[in-house]
């Protein structure tokens, strides 16, 4: 019985399978490994095979994929770069923990990198759709797409992880930017601060429009206007947190009434302004006074420890295997579309109430 379901979804996909290799001149095992193993084939024979699978309208075979993934235990990662840049380690711990979550279920752990250019994204179709993984979870705000394919199309269950995307119809873990940021603010405004600079991320990104909306939620709660607040970044994404915060003292300089109090979206952002900030003789907490978010440990450590707003990286990590895992074994467990795990404001030396 299961060696005829085997070979019925062998000869269905196989016909188109040949159509394939024939057009693009190799045997039909190299289509196949191309497809499942795209590492296995060189660029050309593969870019050749995409192109004839593209000409001729061809997708893997649902049935046989589907035995080839019943087969795997690995579940893909989806990064939108490197995971290692500056002191903000908020992506290489949540992996820490996902890696953690999935070697206790039995299961593998693959990273694959996007860098938004075209042989990445096809790389992860092509693991997406020949069978090579289980699941995956995205650190991106976008998935990947070529030639009108999305790993979305594969049927491979899907988990976003620290982007919400449950609109685009993917479960999501994220933790509560808006309100984290919202209570950073009012934690300002009740020290007495009423000038604010806030250094963004980039412009529209998920993060930026989340965490820039609580801070005017927490100036309209505390009888402030808008105006109360100064933005600067928007340009660059958060890998280059530290440049974002150097660029940010010269914003902070040029300001006619200075602000009192800096609310920076990441670590790397706080850290480096504050270094700079006080190279220009200003003080911390002082003059300014500085909350971050991320929580990376090196905060502590600071000169003065900043003040920061920690995400939940174990809890999320756990969240989003558990949510994936249910998905791939197709359990009746309730798949909810937003998971939200709530951070926490550690208050250090980094904040004081202003002068005069």
């Amino acid at each position: 019985m299961n060696k005829n379901k085997d070979v019925a979804g062998e000869e269905q996909s196989g016909a188109l399978m040949a159509d394939v290799a024939r057009l693009a001149g190799v045997a039909i095992s190299t289509v196949s490994r191309a497809l499942a193993n795209p590492g296995r084939v060189n660029e050309k024979t593969r870019a050749r095979i995409n192109a004839a699978a593209k000409q001729l309208g061809y997708t893997p075979n649902a049935m046989a994929r589907g035995l080839r993934v019943g087969k795997s235990n690995t579940i893909m990662i989806i990064l939108p770069g490197s995971p290692y840049y500056g002191a903000s380690q908020i992506i290489p711990q949540v992996l820490q923990s996902i890696n953690k979550s999935l070697i206790q279920q039995g299961y593998n752990l693959m990273i694959a990198n996007l860098d938004r250019e075209e042989v990445s994204e096809r790389h992860i179709l092509d693991l997406a759709f020949g069978g090579t993984v289980r699941g995956a979870i995205i650190f991106s705000s976008k998935l990947p797409e070529i030639d009108g394919r999305s790993p979305a199309d594969s049927g491979l269950p899907i988990v976003s992880m620290l982007f919400d995307m449950s609109d685009a119809g993917l479960p999501s873990v994220v933790t509560n930017d808006r309100e984290a940021i919202r209570e950073a603010t009012t934690e300002l405004i009740r020290s007495g601060h009423r000038r604010f600079l806030y250094i963004a991320g980039p412009t529209g990104n998920y993060h930026d429009v989340e965490r820039y909306g609580g801070v005017l939620e927490a100036l309209r709660a505390g009888g402030l206007s808008e105006e109360a607040v100064s933005r600067s970044g928007g340009e660059l994404e958060y890998q280059h947190g530290f440049e974002i915060g150097i660029r940010a003292v010269d914003d902070f300089m040029k300001l006619a009434a200075r602000p009192t109090a800096v609310i920076a979206t990441s670590d790397d952002m706080a850290i480096s302004f504050m270094s700079r900030i006080q190279r220009a003789g200003l003080s911390v907490p002082g003059d300014i006074s500085i909350v971050s978010f991320d929580g990376s440990p090196v905060c502590e450590f600071c000169s003065p420890p900043l003040s920061t707003i920690e995400q939940p990286v174990e809890e999320m990590g756990r969240a989003a295997v558990g949510l994936l895992l249910d998905a791939v074994r197709q359990t009746e467990n309730a798949v909810a579309m937003r998971t939200i795990i709530r951070s926490r404001l550690i208050l250090r030396e980094s904040i004081a109430s202003p002068k005069g």
